[in-house]
């Protein structure tokens, strides 16, 4: 398919929203190391009642156009009867760009409020004429997750997978991620995850690459920790560390930036907004 010759709007939604939401999602790739996950024995850096909101950008011939938006929000809930947290991710194009293409993804897990171990994952993708429905059910019993996925209508696909420990859905492995201790880690520093994602559990590393100091869309500045993924080249993507993220270097690990190289432009997520923030955002600072 030459995604050159594609319509700029249809473009823009097929690229830009899951993977924007994927992109602020800690920004992974498939590397098919071995590594082991992230695990963290208490959550200290966010709690429930935290939003988050970005603007979803696609760049055509020189021009970013605003396609839409990506909400994360963290909820007091319990999952049968265990205290928990409801972390949620909405990504939806603009009115405008629907009579082009219709997006309304969402993401939703139930997770232990202190480790973030996840108990219950759904995704509902309807992209276009797409849809498919994703859910997952963790059981730290018997170490497996049982899985769910149907595609455009189709039957349902049920199978089960071993739980290895340390190992996330996407949702919460970006919240668990932010509860990194960077100090442990030098500039171009390998940081192992483990992750399941469309049914299938993969070995994944993102690479640490130091401080750096950045200006957002809205004029302000902020001192950010600086990452980017090795990619694999496919579908979307060439091979190469053409994605890079920004996450506030302060006590909320908070993403501000996330960009990424695609076959044609490039996508980029955006922070415009967040409340309920567990601590002051003491990484904005003043025009260095």
């Amino acid at each position: 398919m030459n995604l050159s010759n594609q319509k700029p709007y249809l473009f823009i939604a097929k690229t830009s929203f899951r993977l924007l939401v994927l992109l602020i999602l800690v920004s992974c790739c498939y590397v098919g190391s071995e590594a082991n996950g992230q695990c963290h024995e208490k959550n200290t850096v966010f709690t429930a009642g935290e939003e988050a909101h970005y603007h979803a950008y696609y760049n055509w011939k020189f021009i970013w156009l605003n396609a839409g938006k990506v909400t994360f929000s963290v909820t007091k809930s319990d999952w049968k009867g265990n205290p928990a947290f409801l972390l949620s991710s909405i990504g939806v194009t603009h009115r405008g760009y629907d009579k082009f293409y219709r997006v309304r993804d969402t993401f939703e897990v139930y997770v232990d409020p202190l480790t973030i171990q996840p108990f219950e994952f759904r995704q509902i993708t309807n992209e276009g004429s797409f849809s498919a429905k994703h859910h997952y059910v963790f059981n730290k019993t018997n170490k497996t997750i049982r899985t769910e996925i149907s595609r455009d209508g189709g039957p349902l696909e049920t199978k089960f997978l071993d739980w290895p420990d340390c190992t996330f859905d996407l949702l919460s492995m970006v919240y668990q991620a932010r509860n990194i201790d960077f100090n442990k880690y030098k500039k171009g520093d390998k940081i192992p995850i483990r992750m399941i994602i469309d049914g299938e559990l993969h070995n994944l590393y993102i690479r640490y690459l130091g401080l750096e100091t950045i200006k957002n869309r809205d004029g302000k500045w902020y001192r950010c920790l600086k990452f980017s993924p090795l990619l694999v080249k496919g579908t979307i993507f060439e091979s190469g560390e053409g994605m890079t993220v920004w996450v506030t270097d302060d006590l909320n690990r908070l993403p501000i930036i996330v960009e990424a190289k695609i076959l044609v432009g490039s996508v980029k997520a955006v922070f415009y907004e967040a409340k309920g923030l567990k601590y002051p955002m003491t990484a904005e600072v003043s025009k260095p």
